[in-house]
This record gives C-alpha cells, sequence and structure tokens, in this order.
C-alpha cells in the first residue's frame, strides 16, 4: 500500500516514470524489512538490459533520425499521392497510406506525427481541408507507427516477455494493416455522410510513373528491413544496422539532402533516446522482480478469474484496463507497469498466444495516447500545427471508435496476428 501511495504521488509531481519505479523499488523494499533485497538490486537492472534484441531499439531510432534528415519522408509521400490519385478526398487517403510506409521506418508514434504534422497538414490546409481534420488524421496515422515494424514497443515487449523479436515484429503486420483498410473505410464514410472533400490535384499517368520512378528508391529501407526479417536472412538486430545503412545511402545518394557530417548530432540524439528507453527498461525489470516476489501478478490472477471465465473475456477485460492506462502513461512505461502483471496470467491462466497478447496490448497503449485527459499525440500535433487537442478528439472520433472495433477483432480473431507466424 504505501509503495503504491509512493509511486503514484511521484508520478502525478512529474517525477519521471524510470525514476519513479526505481524508487518504488527502494520504498518497497524498505516497508516490507527486506534489505537483503538491495544486493540483488544493481544486478537485476543489468539484467533487464542485458539482452541481444534490445540493440535493435538504438538503431531502429538511427533509422528514423537519418530518414528525417535526409528528405525520405517527402519522397514517400510523393509516392502515396502517385498512387492514390485524384479522386475525392485523395489528400486524406494519402495521409494514411504515406503514415503506414513512414511507420515501417520510424516505428515511434510521437515520432511519426510530430514529422508527418510538418509535412501533411499544411498541404492538406492548401488544398481546402479543415486544419482540425487533417491535424487529427494525422495522429491516427501515427498510430501506425508503433504497430507495423519496425517497432520499439514491440522490441521491448519481447524483452519482457522473452518471446523473440522478429516473432513479435511480424505479428503486427496484419493489425497494421487492417487498421491502414478500416482507416479507408472511415475517411470514405465521412466523406459521403460529413465532408465535402476537395479533389486532389490532378496528375497525368505520365507524371504520377515519373513520380513513382523517383520516389521508388525510398522504398529500399522498408524492404531491406522486413524483408530481411521475414525472409530469415537477418535477425531483427542484423536488419535493423542494414536499414540503418540503406537509409544513410538512400538520404545521401538518392534524395541527395543527407550530409555525411550531420552524423555526430544524429548519433547524439539517437543515443540520448536510446539511453531513456533502456533505462525504462532496466527500471522494469526490477520491478518486474518485486512485483513476482510480493505475489502481486497471484493477486490480480484471482480476481481477475472470478471476472473473467474465458480468454475472449480476459481480453476484452484487458482492453478496457490498457485502454485507462494508456491514457495517462506513454506507451513503453505503460508496457513496463502492465506485462509483468498481465502477461503470465494471459499465457499460463487463460493459454494466450503471447505474441497475440502482444499486439493487442501495444495498439491498447497506442491508442490511449489518442485518448483524453493526457492524449499526448493530439499535444503533440497541436505544438507543430496550432489546432485545439479537444477539437482535434471530436472531429476525428469515428477513428477511435474504429480502433475500438479493431481491438475487438483481433480478440476475437487471433489469427489476424497469428497468421503470418503459422
Amino acid at each position: 500500500m504505501i509503495t503504491s501511495l509512493f509511486f503514484l504521488v511521484a508520478l502525478l509531481v512529474g517525477v519521471p516514470i524510470g525514476v519513479c519505479l526505481c524508487l518504488s523499488g527502494i520504498v518497497y523494499i524498505f516497508a516490507t524489512g527486506g534489505t537483503v533485497l538491495f544486493q540483488s538490486f544493481p544486478m537485476q537492472m543489468f539484467a533487464g538490459v542485458d539482452s541481444y534484441g534490445l540493440i535493435a531499439i538504438p538503431l531502429f531510432i538511427l533509422i528514423g533520425e537519418i530518414m528525417n534528415s535526409g528528405g525520405i519522408t517527402r519522397r514517400l509521400v510523393d509516392l502515396s499521392m502517385a498512387f492514390i490519385g485524384s479522386v475525392k478526398g485523395g489528400l486524406a487517403y494519402v495521409n494514411i497510406l504515406a503514415n503506414m510506409l513512414v511507420s515501417s521506418i520510424i516505428g515511434s508514434a510521437t515520432a511519426q506525427v510530430a514529422i508527418m504534422s510538418q509535412v501533411m497538414v499544411p498541404e492538406m490546409e492548401k488544398q481546402g481541408y479543415d486544419k482540425t481534420f487533417a491535424a487529427g488524421l494525422t495522429v491516427y496515422g501515427g498510430m501506425l507507427g508503433p504497430i507495423i515494424p519496425p517497432s520499439v514497443m514491440f522490441v521491448v515487449f519481447s524483452v519482457l516477455a522473452q518471446v523473440a523479436v522478429g516473432d513479435m515484429l511480424i505479428a503486427g503486420i496484419i493489425p497494421g494493416v487492417l487498421l491502414t483498410l478500416l482507416f479507408f473505410v472511415v475517411i470514405a464514410l465521412m466523406g459521403f455522410f460529413v465532408y465535402d472533400y476537395p479533389r486532389s490535384e490532378r496528375r497525368t499517368l505520365a507524371q504520377r510513373a515519373r513520380t513513382i520512378v523517383h520516389a521508388s528508391p525510398t522504398l529500399l529501407i522498408p524492404l531491406v528491413i522486413v524483408g530481411s526479417i521475414l525472409s530469415g536472412l537477418a535477425n531483427p538486430t542484423e536488419a535493423a544496422a542494414v536499414g540503418a545503412l540503406a537509409s544513410a545511402l538512400v538520404g545521401r545518394y538518392v534524395t541527395k539532402e543527407f550530409r555525411f557530417n550531420a552524423m555526430p548530432a544524429i548519433l547524439l540524439r539517437s543515443a540520448i533516446y536510446s539511453a531513456v528507453v533502456l533505462f525504462l527498461v532496466a527500471a522494469a525489470a526490477v520491478f518486474s522482480w518485486l512485483l513476482i516476489y510480493g505475489k502481486v501478478p497471484q493477486m490480480v490472477a484471482a480476481w481477475i478469474q472470478t471476472v473473467a471465465h474465458d480468454p475472449v473475456t480476459f481480453l476484452l477485460l484487458a482492453n478496457v484496463i490498457l485502454l485507462v492506462i494508456g491514457t495517462v502513461i506513454d506507451g513503453i512505461p505503460g508496457l513496463i507497469m502492465t506485462v509483468p502483471i498481465l502477461l503470465p496470467i494471459a499465457t499460463e491462466v487463460y493459454h494466450i498466444d503471447p505474441r497475440h497478447f502482444g499486439v493487442v496490448v501495444v495498439i491498447n497503449l497506442v491508442l490511449g495516447l489518442m485518448t483524453p485527459p493526457v492524449g499526448l499525440s493530439f499535444f503533440v500535433a497541436s505544438a507543430v500545427t496550432g489546432a485545439k487537442p479537444g477539437k482535434m478528439f471530436i472531429v476525428t472520433l469515428p477513428f477511435f471508435i474504429i480502433s475500438c472495433v479493431a481491438l475487438v477483432l483481433l480478440s476475437l480473431f487471433p489469427s489476424l496476428s497469428l497468421a503470418l507466424l503459422k
């Protein structure tokens, strides 16, 4: 009780989540009188990051930084425009499709929202779209970042759950494509019943062909990353290393916007963000160790079993719990807090495949980034575009509803996340 109270107070006053976890562990040790546990404290932190799979995290972050510096995002948007054509509401579809392509490189929802808001919202405004709708749509497009591989959240889940990183990345492909298609359906319905979307700029077939030829080399990066993992030629860490090299070469020799003298600043930014993520993972290891020592998962399991009598009911209950947590806590800290408690229940009590459960957990926590009272992704988009966060949520509410529908479908049909692993 004392530990929980300390954790909540520390979190509310703004103490970083990683520090909260470590300090809460220390409070728990003192409160229970188990001071002998201090001997294992640093070893548990080290063990938390002593994993080959975690090397993929700084490499994926590096890919995103190089891509952003190399003008690759703009080429992927142009490629999406060439594929969509001059249909009514074309730029709305382009927004989602471009986000899907970019998410196969960046792997972070908030980073993707920040980048794509700068690219897509001014373009949509110029063609007559409401700025609030354009910014909100970009936020939901950014939701694809942690779902379509590569994904930092899937890598962290893999380490916490002790499952293969490659399996988790592959498990996110079909759910990511499913969400993209459902977002297309919502755009079409909103265009029919709510908005009179403008048509995209008309381009001749020759112009579209030139754009596709001009921008297609940028697809080399996601093809290298995802293709090498799916084919078994490389594990996720090796694929991330090759992807970083490919992004630098494409940025330098294809888009010609990347400069090798920018690498020190890029490496510094990547190192800082990687250090934050890895410290969270180390703190999670201590937190999980103390939860197990205090038999918290067993107590939670006993309560859940009185409410949920089958795997589907458990998953639907977990959806509600995770979505609520995701509304106030960012994705990776949310993973750190929930996975050690819920995963053993999912796998040992309800015999749910950990990879399927991982997809459900990640999508819930990412959706929480688009949900009040916090809605971090809306605030990121607001900072870039000037649109009001609350209004963004209201005008894009159908996308929230369809995302919840996707979660229910994933809960009912595990094959949606496991089909490519068989």
